[in-house]
């Protein structure tokens, strides 16, 4: 069957099992036993709401796609017309090549120098099942001559799918949300809802919200997460680097009355014209990223 998500990857290690599609490097399915960790779509579909897509070099969005590149003004192709933004990057729709074992893929990307963004950077992502779930390894380069301004975003969503998703608990570990104006573009900061620390019903809020001031563990890492009446609980954790989240409900979701994306990234919302977590990587330096899922 076609598939608008290019060739499927399928790994598995025990009880555990995923899904990559080669367009976009997207996690389209992660199963641990029975339970679906991440909602599954029709194959024939495209991927929903940009399901599990790697977004890169900018997650979320650029303003008007305008931005001053440490002082040249540039133009991005404006890739969300209803809002005249740059959206989620340059690799949304790329097909990535792909390198695989049973339990790991890894997938790479290129991108080339091109409208508003005139710099060479290789990219890849790794997949790697765990026990419990998976480890995603993002990996950036800079081959270009001069250094190049980055950020990147992964866009999955999570769930217990075998749990009704409203009666589900959301923990969202951060201090502060970002306030946007109609276009979904940062104007301020306030403080994230107490709540959401705590833990409130999935089905009792609506999201689409950034958030910073990340509460990192010991080991350094962040976690969010959803957890169902009987105490079972899907985690998604991510590594240094990683200093912000977006947190999106939607309800459009194919086969879903609600679903809910948790999105690691290393800049919000507007980075390339805020500056915030952006990173100008030296030619020849790379950065390395971790996050993950798993279920306990």
């Amino acid at each position: 069957m076609y598939s608008p998500t290019g060739t499927q990857v399928h790994l598995r290690r025990g009880d555990v099992s995923a899904q990559i599609s080669q367009v976009g490097a997207s996690l389209r399915s992660l199963t641990v036993g029975a339970v679906d960790l991440v909602p599954p779509y029709p194959e024939d579909a495209p991927s929903p709401s940009c399901s599990g897509v790697v977004l890169t070099p900018w997650p979320n969005r650029v303003r008007d796609g305008r931005w001053n590149d440490d002082g040249t003004e540039r133009q991005l192709a404006i890739s969300e017309p209803a809002k005249n933004n740059a959206s989620h990057g340059l690799l949304r729709f790329s097909t990535y090549e792909i390198d695989q074992t049973d339990a790991a893929a890894t997938l790479r990307a290129t991108i080339v120098p091109q409208t508003g963004y005139p710099y060479l950077v290789e990219t890849s992502v790794t997949y790697l099942l765990t026990d419990a779930g998976i480890e995603v390894i993002h990996v950036l380069t800079n081959r270009s001559a001069v250094p190049a301004p980055v950020a990147l975003g992964t866009h999955p969503f999570i769930t217990i799918g075998d749990v009704d998703p409203h009666e589900l608990t959301l923990r969202v570990a951060a201090g502060t949300a970002f306030v946007t104006d109609e276009r979904m573009l940062p104007i301020g900061t306030r403080p994230a809802d107490r709540a959401l620390r705590d833990g409130v019903r999935l089905g009792d809020v609506h999201l689409d919200t950034g958030f910073a001031d990340l509460d990192r563990d010991a080991d350094g890492r962040v976690r969010h997460s959803l957890t169902a009446r009987d105490g079972r609980r899907v985690t998604l954790w991510q590594g240094e680097g990683f200093d912000y989240v977006q947190v999106y409900t939607s309800t459009g979701y194919p086969g879903q009355e609600l679903a809910v994306a948790i999105e690691p990234m290393t800049a919000p919302a507007d980075a390339f014209n805020s500056g915030l977590g952006l990173r100008r990587l030296a030619p020849g330096e790379s950065w390395s990223l971790h996050w993950g899922i798993e279920l306990s």
